[in-house]
């Protein structure tokens, strides 16, 4: 089916006026599909012939102004309207939909612990053409009644407040002016539990099966609900707009939420069932001011193309760490942000897939093209401009600013350009300069500093700078305190501008030479650091004594990089980790350093034959903070001991712990940590399949059948590696979930000779598989089922050779480049010769 071009979307804009839509859905015609019945009244504001778009099961009766049209001209999703006149019209369009197993369009789920059904839309782009008849684009706003049909024991819900007007009957109250990928509509038997604020019904919503986990966590949910809401009416002169705020907690979803007005849809692992860490707590509380900030940025005030999605995502994304650490007890969320999620942002940047973070119009060209810029530089790259924005502009200036755009656009759609001329009214700064070189450029700039005595009481700090960006950076200068040299004192923060076209700035400052110089402490750039060679060294011996965990964070993400870049060996990391980790207090730097040593370090970065050693390495280090460590700290440090068992004696260990239930000094095993050591047990054979029926049966939840076929990937027998396969991709009922489950447990360095058939394999069915089941299998299939640990000039070739399959849909051909790319750093990191650090 054709993607929907930017031209087209212009010529329709400019040819309609939508003005409702009034849907009603049937929810009971069984498991297959649903009946959906879509009546569109719009304006042709001048004669012209133009086209809806649907993807119907079956496409019953069409008519136009009540004149019925042939449902045989629907050409793939699109049906053309030709030879409309100027004036009103009228669309009823009659369809069975199918349910969706993909996360897409209207999503049904069987809940295996109680066999409950659920169901609920997911919109995004252009999906609500698998739920019905629309002109399926944002700047077509419209008012929106639904009415749905639905078994007697459900409950709906939906962006407004719903009602039941008779058995099984349902309508929810007119929207406001919204787009059509915002529609949002969820249906099941859930539990709910309700509360008010503000005069709005405020609701969560979950699987029955979940309800005790979201009992427990209900106030904190509805406290940090609360005053993220109240937070953003204090920054934002536009009040909430609209009539209640539900956030549904839903199975098998793709993305971590959606910012449907009213109805905000979460992937339902944030109700945790298992014991979890701070960090997860503070980032699910992220996602829910994120996500609320999107009532404003994305919903009240929509893009009118999709080369703005980050008017969107940016400044959610922003919003969302900034409001909680304002508004709530989560302070961390930008030590978080420092050393993971950014993260994200400069992977993105540096791969060949890069793209600026608004990119050009002529850039985005389609609906399909504008689905790949949905990553890390539209998100966590995004956000960190906008924090340079606020440090470069002042708070003031930029709420002013956005308060403005929330005025001039309210309902409506807009551009970057209104944008900028809405913050541009509000200051003096060149903003249009500083959005050319923030938002239009790709790649990630360098900063190095240089340390040298002038005289007995002056130094002097030059900071090298490649790249094509301003930045205001606050320099940190560190001392090692005298009566304790493992800890460091600040001496001060030095506020630097550096010029976009500047290559080295220069600062003489008042006494000796710190012995640590910590570019960009707290964060408020997108660069990255490097270090001059004493403050390296120090660092090595005094990462943990940096008194803000931001620095910590800013310095252990630097390391990172160096590792990434290949100026330092993998080995020198996780020394690193050995050393500082253990004294470490703050759970999100504690989980990122270990996660990064383990899945990337151990596993891709070096020699298979070191794998054993560095394994071993982050054993020690995580036995070390299950000494010390606080809770959080202990549970992140639990993870990373099962995750890094490798040898016999380990896996005897970790199997009488398993038995036993219990890890002596830590914590017994819940569900997750349950099913944690048995996929590691499997993968080092000292479990069975009996054991994995024995644990489903044990926990026969949704959760519990995902471990149950990660585990049953993980076998080490030819057998189970076809049958899991098989699975993958060749059962096209399979979900993205129970899909992206079995691919984790698939590929595993240990099992290298048992798996080396299938990565030739695994290139001409990838293509095969995506082309047949779309964009959302294709992002599972780059993220889980792609042979990441097969570093091997092989694995590399048949990639990149596949890169030229005319088969090959945009979205996997975009994910199999950022893979490939990733696979090569690999490889040069293996190539690393031990070397001085910075050689």
């Amino acid at each position: 089916m054709p993607a929907l071009t930017r031209a087209e979307a212009e010529t329709r804009a400019s040819d309609l006026t939508v003005r409702r839509y009034a849907i009603d859905l049937d929810l009971t015609r069984g498991e297959e599909v649903f009946g959906s019945v879509s009546v569109i009244e719009f304006t042709a504001d001048r004669a012209c012939d133009t086209f809806a778009e649907v993807k119907p099961a079956v496409l019953h009766r069409v008519l136009l102004d009540g004149v019925a049209l042939d449902p045989a001209t629907l050409d793939g999703n699109r049906l053309p309207l030709t030879g409309l006149a100027a004036g009103d019209h009228e669309l009823r369009v009659e369809a069975d939909m199918h349910y969706s197993h993909t996360g897409e369009g209207m999503h049904r789920f069987t809940d295996p612990a109680d066999g409950e059904a659920y169901v609920y839309t997911q919109l995004f782009m252009e999906d609500v053409q698998r739920v019905a008849a629309a002109f399926d684009q944002p700047d077509l706003k419209a008012v929106f009644e639904v009415t749905v049909t639905a078994p007697e024991a459900w409950t709906v819900l939906g962006n407004t407040v719903t009602t039941r007007t008779g058995s099984g009957r349902w309508r929810l109250a007119p929207t406001p002016l919204i787009s059509t990928y915002l529609l949002a509509v969820a249906a099941g038997p859930w539990h709910s539990v309700r509360t008010e604020h503000a005069g709005l019904p405020f609701g969560l919503h979950c699987r029955r099966s979940l309800a005790p986990h979201l009992d427990r966590d209900a106030e904190e949910l509805f406290d940090i609900t609360r005053r993220c809401f109240d937070r953003y009416h204090e920054l934002f002169t536009e009040p909430y707009p609209f009539d209640s705020y539900d956030q549904a907690f839903v199975p098998e979803f793709n993305a971590g939420a959606m910012e449907n007005p009213g109805l905000v849809t979460f992937r339902d692992e944030y109700v945790f069932r298992s014991a979890f860490t701070p960090t997860e707590a503070q980032f699910r509380a992220i996602v829910v001011a994120h996500e609320m900030a999107h009532m404003w940025f994305g919903d009240l005030v929509t893009l009118r193309w999709w080369d703005d999605i980050w008017l969107n995502e940016s400044f959610a994304e922003y919003m969302g760490f900034q409001v909680l650490s304002e508004a709530t007890d989560f302070t961390g969320t930008w030590t978080d942000f420092a050393v993971s999620r950014k993260a994200w942002g400069t992977d993105a940047d540096q791969r060949p897939s890069t793209h600026p973070v608004a990119p050009d119009p002529e850039a985005v060209p389609d609906t399909a093209s504008a689905l790949n810029n949905f990553d890390g530089i539209s998100y966590a790259k995004g956000a960190s401009a906008l924090r340079q924005l606020v440090a470069w502009l002042g708070r003031e200036d930029f709420l002013a600013g956005i308060n403005e755009h929330f005025r001039r656009h309210r309902f409506g759609n807009a551009t970057l350009a209104d944008f900028i001329d809405s913050l541009a009214g509000a200051t003096d700064r060149d903003v249009p300069g500083w959005a050319a070189a923030w938002l239009r450029t790709t790649g990630v700039d360098t900063l190095t500093p240089t340390a040298t005595a002038v005289s007995d009481d002056t130094w002097r700090l030059e900071i090298g700078h490649d790249g094509k960006r301003p930045h205001r950076i606050e320099v940190g200068l560190y001392d090692r305190a005298a009566d304790d040299p493992a800890r460091l004192v600040a001496r001060e923060r030095v506020t630097v501008d550096i010029e976009a076209t500047a290559t080295v700035t220069t600062h003489d400052l008042p006494g000796t030479r710190p012995d640590v110089v910590l570019l960009n402490d707290g964060d408020l750039t997108f660069v990255k650091i490097r270090f001059d060679e004493r403050s390296w060294a120090t660092l090595e011996e005094t990462l943990s004594g940096l008194p803000d965990p931001v620095s910590r964070a800013v310095t252990w993400c630097a390391a990172r990089d160096l590792v990434r870049d290949a100026k330092i060996e993998p080995r020198a990391y996780l020394a690193l980790a050995a050393s500082q980790l253990p004294a470490e207090t703050d759970p999100a730097i504690v989980e990122s350093v270990l996660t990064f040593g383990r899945t990337l370090v151990a596993d891709r970065y070096l020699d298979p034959a070191l794998r054993p050693d560095a394994l071993g390495r982050i054993a020690a280090t995580s036995r070390a903070l299950l000494a010390d460590g606080g809770p959080g700290v202990r549970l992140a440090a639990t993870r990373a001991l099962i995750d890094s068992a490798v040898t016999a004696g380990e896996a005897a260990v970790l199997r009488g712990w398993y038995d036993d239930g219990k890890i002596p000094g830590a914590a017994d095993l819940d569900p997750e940590l349950r099913w944690r050591a048995l996929l590691r047990l499997t993968v080092l054979g000292a479990a069975t399949a009996a054991d994995i029926d024995a644990e489903l049966e044990r926990d026969p939840s949704g959760t519990g059948r995902e471990g149950a076929a990660r585990c049953r990937a993980a076998l080490p027998d030819a057998a189970a590696k076809e049958a899991a396969w098989q699975s993958m991709f060749h059962d096209d009922t399979l979900s993205n979930y129970l899909f992206a489950a079995t691919a984790q447990g698939f590929w595993h360095p240990e099992q290298a000779d048992l798996l080396e058939p299938f990565v030739a394999r695994f290139y001409p069915d990838a293509v095969a598989l995506t082309a047949r089941r779309g964009a959302a299998i294709a992002d599972a299939v780059g993220r889980h089922a792609f042979p990441a640990t097969a570093v091997t000039p092989a694995s590399l070739a048949a990639g990149r050779a596949t890169l030229s399959d005319p088969g090959l849909t945009p979205a996997f051909a975009r994910v199999l480049t950022d893979r490939l790319d990733d696979l090569s750093r690999a490889a040069r990191i293996r190539n690393l010769a031990p070397a001085e650090y910075g050689a």
